[in-house]
């Protein structure tokens, strides 16, 4: 069934607002152009009208922290299946294009600025081109699916393809149209899909995910991984693209934790589902006492802390093994991947996997 909307007055007779629509597809186009935080606050648009080798348009185009590209189709009234056909059908193409090619459509967006300068501006990283389009994501923008093409998202959502929709829906109240947005699909696992074909592109066929999962621990401070060790947890935050895989973890996964640019230094059972950095508690001489209150360099944690988009989450960690980040163990041929949490399904994370559990023998212990 699709996302239904509803939007009422608050009163003491609360009153539903009325649907109607947008004039064009054109106007809900210039409206997430202006302001592509209608989407997602973690992608950048490189692209708008497209043209494909083929004679297709694509309507919009972006990139993610990570270098994938989400192709983004945009339909105001109800959506046939045929769209998604032709969303599949965009995507091989969009899978097929070259750094420069990529530098080139974002040149003519953005009348001639540079795709490295401004995703450093915009992500504060460096763009990796060897990363550049290694995955993409399709998303389409629909007020309503048909229930055949419900069941062909949710199909090749199952099957691994990263394709999404988010619903809007038009309400009037006054003079003024007010715009609502809903997922079909958790965020998470659209990307999380997105990651395990980068996966299989860099690094050979997939096979069937070994249950093991992958987790980046970057960022802030080098005192954070004393703390995740010493206290139990791990965390990501900064941005939904950065927080939302948390979602994935569950209690009884195994984790193996990496850090960034020097190797991996644990290996743990996840004991709760992920929390807010508000509600985020740790025990400390018997008693329960606030993540904020208990970190080493609390302030990056404290200034989102209150946006539950931007602040950091965090999940429970027994920790099998950890050892120091000076010991961080690391090797040509060993996975790694920008996603906070991810579910490879390369044979180099099968590898990586089994060159672990030779340097930690406690992997299994709890």
């Amino acid at each position: 069934m699709s996302i239904q909307h509803a939007i009422w007055c608050v009163g003491d007779e609360p009153k539903p607002l009325t649907t109607t629509r947008l004039a064009s597809e054109q106007q809900l186009e210039e409206m997430i152009s202006k302001m592509p935080e209608i989407l997602s606050r973690e992608w950048m648009l490189i692209g708008r009208q497209e043209r494909t080798d083929d004679g297709g348009r694509i309507d919009l185009l972006a990139i993610t922290p990570d270098g994938s590209l989400v192709l983004i189709e945009l339909k105001r009234d109800r959506t046939p299946r045929e769209v998604v056909a032709q969303a599949l059908d965009y995507a091989e193409w969009v899978s097929r294009l070259t750094e420069d090619r990529i530098a080139q459509i974002f040149a003519r967006y953005s009348k001639g600025k540079s795709l490295s300068e401004e995703f450093s501006k915009r992500f504060r990283t460096t763009l990796d081109e060897e990363a550049l389009n290694k995955s993409h994501q399709i998303v389409v923008v629909a007020s309503e699916l048909d229930p055949s093409t419900e069941r062909i998202v949710s199909y090749l959502n199952a099957k691994g393809i990263a394709i999404n929709v988010l619903f809007f829906q038009v309400f009037q109240h006054g003079q003024e149209l007010l715009l609502s947005r809903a997922w079909m699909i958790a965020p998470e696992m659209t990307q999380a899909n997105a990651s395990q074909i980068g996966d299989a592109n860099s690094n050979g066929p997939k096979e069937p995910w070994n249950g093991e999962f992958y987790v980046s621990l970057g960022g802030y401070h080098e005192s954070l991984w004393r703390d995740a060790k010493s206290l139990g947890f791990i965390c990501g935050g900064g941005g939904l693209w950065y927080s939302q895989t948390l979602k994935l973890l569950q209690p009884g996964d195994r984790i193996w934790v990496k850090i960034p640019g020097k190797g991996f230094v644990g290996v743990g059972k996840v004991l709760e589902p992920v929390q807010p950095v508000t509600q985020f508690t740790v025990s400390i001489n018997g008693g329960d006492v606030s993540i904020l209150d208990a970190l080493t360099h609390p302030d990056p944690f404290r200034t989102n802390a209150d946006d539950p988009e931007k602040c950091d989450y965090f999940v429970r960690i027994q920790w099998s093994e950890a050892i120091d980040a000076s010991e961080a163990f690391d090797e040509l041929g060993l996975f790694g991947n920008q996603n906070t949490v991810c579910r490879p399904t390369t044979p180099k994370w099968r590898h990586t996997v089994e060159r672990l559990k030779t340097k930690f023998t406690d992997w299994d212990r709890g």
